[in-house]
């Protein structure tokens, strides 16, 4: 086997999940709160515009990184929605934000370049930095989630490239407020240091809570990679449509790797962007007004019985059990057996991670309900 291949490991998330749906195969009933995905479905009108272009025959080859028409749709989001004047020669469209990340990096970073990645972290950046024989470097955040701006550029050495901020943030649901992206930076400047500021959650905010795009800032638009798709606010997942703003010298390396490895979307795909972007944001707002109100709901519950932040994005809870096991696989595997109720180890997110959980509120109240009931009752036996 690859050399390569024998240093990633798989993806914590999806093998929980997996290892679910085949306990339910099984005939045991198991509630997951795993996966990082919307149980809503795509809204009628995004899967007949493109169920319509099938129909027409839209079903050949398109240019390498995206249509013209979606090209100028992000473009047109990006200034209303980012304050940030990407050209379409400055976007690039590919299956899904997790491919635009590797063919950043791939356009980014030579073997052995060091990428600071900061925990708890979504658990692809390492892989995909390790895929593009990189080296990921960790700064922890405070008990609250927040960055310490001296630890990252602590961590900065010759050897760095590139740092990758998420906001709101998988697995925490924390989000970088504009001071510490100020911060952030003017580290970036003055190490000469490129930014990938993946925004996928951006539409998911709670309160007065919301996302900053650190691109917007001085000097930031020509050294960030916005990154950006569809799956978390149009509920699109299986769609695999993604997107980056950044500048025209990157966009023309991720190019090549798309050449030589994906070719390009489908062109049904790809206008189904376009009419999710061009028409009425009602459906994202209705996505999110339930996500809130299952996020109130989950978090008065999760304090009952851990210690919970309150989160200000995305769809996930982050709950410390170190009162009851420290050891977060442990913890997770006795709900499992004995709640019957699936999580991921916070360990998957990295070290600092360790003695949480996160659980995922992207499933129905009579799901969270009857999980957390179950929980409650299996940690009552301890």
């Amino acid at each position: 086997m690859s050399i390569l291949t024998e240093k990633i490991k798989p993806s914590a998330t999806l093998s929980i999940n997996t290892k679910a749906n085949e306990l339910k195969k099984n005939g045991i009933n198991v509630i997951s709160y795993a996966v990082g995905e919307p149980d809503f479905d795509t809204p009628k009108h995004i899967k007949d515009a493109a169920i319509g272009k099938i129909s027409e025959g839209k079903t050949k080859y398109t240019p390498t990184g995206g249509i013209p028409e979606l090209k100028d749709e992000i473009s047109k989001k990006f200034k209303t929605d980012n304050n940030i004047d990407y050209s379409a020669d400055e976007i690039f469209v590919s299956a899904g934000a997790k491919i635009t990340i590797y063919e950043t990096l791939l356009s980014l970073i030579n073997p052995g370049d060091e990428v600071i990645i900061i925990e708890p972290y979504w658990v692809s950046y390492p892989e995909i930095v390790i895929l593009c024989s990189g080296i990921p470097k960790f700064v922890k955040t405070d008990e609250n989630f927040e960055i310490n701006i001296a630890e990252v550029e602590k961590a900065i050495t010759s050897k760095t490239k590139v740092i990758i901020i998420n906001s709101p943030s998988n697995p925490t649901g924390a989000i970088i407020n504009e001071r510490t992206m100020r911060e952030i930076a003017d580290i970036a400047i003055k190490h000469n240091l490129h930014i990938i500021s993946d925004e996928i959650y951006e539409k998911i905010t709670y309160g007065n809570f919301k996302p900053f795009s650190i691109g917007a800032l001085p000097e930031m638009k020509e050294r960030t990679i916005t990154v950006n798709g569809f799956s978390k606010s149009y509920a699109m997942t299986g769609w695999r449509l993604g997107y980056v703003g950044a500048p025209k010298d990157i966009i023309n390396e991720m190019k090549k790797v798309e050449m030589q490895t994906v070719s390009c979307l489908p062109y049904f795909i790809q206008y189904a962007g376009v009419v999710a972007l061009q028409s009425s944001q009602d459906c994202v707002e209705e996505m999110r007004k339930k996500f809130e109100e299952r996020r109130n709901y989950v978090v008065r519950r999760a304090k009952e019985i851990f210690y919970c932040n309150v989160p200000d994005g995305a769809f996930y809870i982050f709950p410390n059990h170190s009162k009851y096991e420290k050891d977060s696989i442990k913890f997770s595997g006795f709900l499992l057996e004995k709640a019957k109720v699936a999580v991921v180890p916070g360990i998957a997110f990295g070290d600092s991670g360790e003695g949480h959980i996160r659980i995922s509120y992207a499933t129905s109240m009579e799901n969270l309900k009857d999980g957390f009931d179950a929980i409650e009752d299996a940690l009552k036996k301890i």
